[in-house]
Formats: structure tokens, sequence, C-alpha cells
């Protein structure tokens, strides 16, 4: 029997031993080899007020202006190693649990940051926003969702500061999702990074082919729909599809939400008069990738995405090593910093390999497929299929190692299955 459908019918414990007992520094690397915070949180606020202002860039202004995102480029970037080490507590429990699905993480991009500090509704100062590091895990189905949820709950050695069930309590906007905002908690030369707090969204891949479209149609037509701006019937659409995921999945629509019944004939329309089906075929052609190649033995700990708005292409850079990832990612930014016109979307992501960039960021690269596939059951008359991942075969845990009076992975760290 599936140790996950145990757990949920004993309630017994499924661990052998806890993630916290395992030896992350073999794949994360010593600390020093990532940024570190160099400020006071009174520097932060400071700066985040500086940011979100409209930034007059003169000769007297400059070097205030310069120091503000100085500042706030250290206090993002001192996020990468709770970050990095909490995604693969999260590829740990992936694969204890014996659960389908990738993880991926990100440093929150300056013009994200910006826009949030701006926001009417949005009272936290720079050094509030719980966000600045994020990971995801895209998981095959509800129950997996609801498995690593409890996990993390109940035996996280992160601290559990707040959760959002966007699951049970969909957005306004058909947005869907579970987060936790956990606040890390290290040991030993990690602690310099205690109480940062990092954003985990635990969605299932129906949702995260939502999402991301979303995000992906907003890139194409040029409209920020992911932040409820754009063209209402484009925006109309999400919300529906969104309800039509929901019900597939078992979970609940947003109160104001027609029926299916209504729902299908306004989604039929909508296609029509957007050309809904046409526009995401097309956006599956239209953007145009290429990667710096990367050697079968070489293992990149981050990879930047450099999307052009104009060109619609993509460019990945794989980095080696944490701090020289960050350094670039601040440098890449910076000359947008100062006009204030974004001519490309630049992320700085971690993915175990490559392939995985496109499952985990599809937005980027226009893949729509799997939403394109029920839009095209939808206008048939047929439901939404709940995606249901292959059986895989489970690869038994290697022996652990006695170290310093403590269990731990041989090295190097072993990618469990579901690590992504």
């Amino acid at each position: 029997m599936n140790r996950l459908v145990q757990s949920v019918l004993t309630e017994e414990p499924i661990f052998g031993f806890e993630a916290d007992e395992v030896d992350f520094d073999a794949v994360l690397g010593p600390v020093s080899d990532y940024p570190i915070f160099d400020y006071s949180m009174k520097d932060v606020k400071r700066a985040g007020e500086v940011i979100s202002g409209a930034l007059p860039w003169t000769d007297e202004t400059e070097p205030q202006i310069r120091r503000a995102f100085q500042v706030a480029n250290n206090w993002r970037d001192a996020h990468a190693y709770p970050m990095r080490s909490i995604r693969h507590h999260l590829i740990y429990y992936i694969g204890d649990l014996e659960l389908n699905g990738i993880t991926a993480a990100r440093l929150k991009r300056m013009q994200a940051i910006r826009k949030k500090l701006r926001r009417p509704d949005f009272s936290m100062y720079l050094n509030q926003v719980q966000d600045l590091g994020g990971c995801r895990a895209i998981l095959s189905s509800m129950g997996e969702v609801r498995a690593l949820v409890e996990i993390l709950r109940h035996r996280s050695r992160h601290e559990l500061r707040s959760e959002d069930d966007y699951i049970a309590s969909p957005k306004p906007d058909g947005y869907r999702s579970h987060h936790l905002i956990m606040g890390f908690r290290g040991s030993g030369k990690t602690v310099i990074h205690n109480g940062r707090r990092i954003e985990i969204q635990i969605r299932t891949r129906l949702q995260h082919s939502w999402a991301t479209a979303v995000e992906a149609i907003g890139l194409f037509r040029g409209e920020n729909l992911k932040g409820n701006q754009g063209s209402p019937e484009w925006l109309r659409f999400f919300k529906l599809m969104s309800a039509e995921f929901a019900e597939a999945e078992g979970c609940p629509v947003h109160p104001d939400m027609r029926s299916h019944s209504a729902r299908v004939p306004e989604i039929t329309k909508l296609d029509k008069a957007l050309k809904a089906s046409a526009t995401l075929d097309d956006l599956s052609h239209a953007v145009r990738w290429t990667e710096r190649s990367v050697l079968p033995r070489e293992k990149p700990t981050h990879f930047m995405i450099r999307y052009d708005n104009l060109a619609r292409t993509v460019d990945i850079q794989p980095y080696f090593a944490p701090i020289n990832a960050v350094n670039s990612y601040d440098m890449a930014e910076d000359i947008y910093n100062k006009s204030g016109e974004y001519a490309e979307n630049i992320v700085l992501v971690e993915v175990d390999k490559i392939e995985n960039l496109r499952e985990a960021y599809p937005n980027y690269f226009g893949d729509v497929q799997l939403l394109k596939s029920q839009l095209k059951r939808i206008t048939r008359g047929k439901r939404v299929e709940e995606y249901v991942a292959l059986p895989q075969q489970v690869a038994p845990l290697p022996p652990r190692q006695l170290r310093g009076g403590k269990w731990q992975w041989p090295r190097p760290f072993p990618k469990p299955k579901g690590a992504g």
C-alpha cells in the first residue's frame, strides 16, 4: 500500500526519520557560498520607500536611489540560502511520501517587488514582504497536495508563520493554490538566516496550468492579467475555466460563480469571441527560446530566464555558484531599474535540471497545452479531466549512515523520486 494512502487511513506516522536529520549541506554547499544581509531593517524599510516611489533620477538623487536598490537587492538576495534549503526539504518530503511532483523556486523580480509596494491595498514595508523567496511544489492530485501541506504543518523544522488556502477559498479572479509562509530555522553557521520568510505554493498540475496560462496570455498581450488588469473578457474567461477545474478536482468554486450548465455556454461564447483556442495555439509557437549548453556532469544551482517582451524570445543562462547567480541577477535588472521600462522579464530560478524549467515556468515558454486541451473538452461538451500521473516505480531509499551521532544520507545527497 502506498504510504500516503496508509497514513490517511491509519493516521500513523509515515517517516522512518525526519528531514531535519538529513545532511542537506551535501547539496546546498557551505553557507559562505550565499549572499548574507549587510544592512539594518531600518535601511531596508527606507530602501523600500525609495524604490516604490517615482524615482526622479537626477545628479542629486542618483546616489540615494542607487543605494536604495543596493540595499533592496541585498535584502532579497539574502533569502537565497533559506529558499534553497526549504526547497530541498520539499524534495525530501515529496520523495518520502512517494508523491508525483516537481519543485522549483525563485527570487522575486525587482519589477514585481516595486509593483507590490505600490499597490494601494498593500500596507507592508519591504522588510515585511513575505515572498521575496518563493518555492512551489506541483503535484498530481488534491490528495497529494493535502498530504504535503499536512507534513509541512506538523513535521517541518521551519516555523509556519501563516497560511492561505486559496483552494478551499478561491480568490475572486479564480486563482487556486495553497500558500504557506515559513520562517527559516537554521543551526550552526546558518543561524544568520533565521527568521527569513519563504513562501511555499503547493498546487496541482491543473491549478498550475491555469495560473501560468494567465501569466502567459498576459505576457503575450502585454497586460497584467495576473494582477487582474487588462481585458475583462479574458479575465472572465479564466475565472470560468478555474471553476471548471475546481469542480473536476472536487473543490469549491468562488461563491459568486454560476453553475456548470450556465458556465459552459459562456465559455464557448468567449472562446469564439476571443479566439481563445487559436490564441493559445499561436502562443505555443510564438515564443522562441535558446539555452546554454550544460554538460551531463555539470550541476547548475540556478538558471536565469530572460523573456524579451517585444521579440518573445527566451534566453536561459545556467549558473554554478549561488553568489555568482544573484550578482548577475542584480546587474541584469539594473538598467531597467533606472529607466522604469522593463523590456525584459528577468527571473532567477532553481530547478534540479534544465528540462524542468518548462514545466515549472511554462508561462515564459508559451506552453499552455494542458489548459488548451481542457478548453477543447469543455467546448465539445465534455467534463474537465483531473490530471492523473502514470504509476512510477519507487526506488528503495539508500541505507543511512551514522555521522556525529545523527543518521544521515550518504554523500552525495540522493535525489528522491519527485525531485524537480
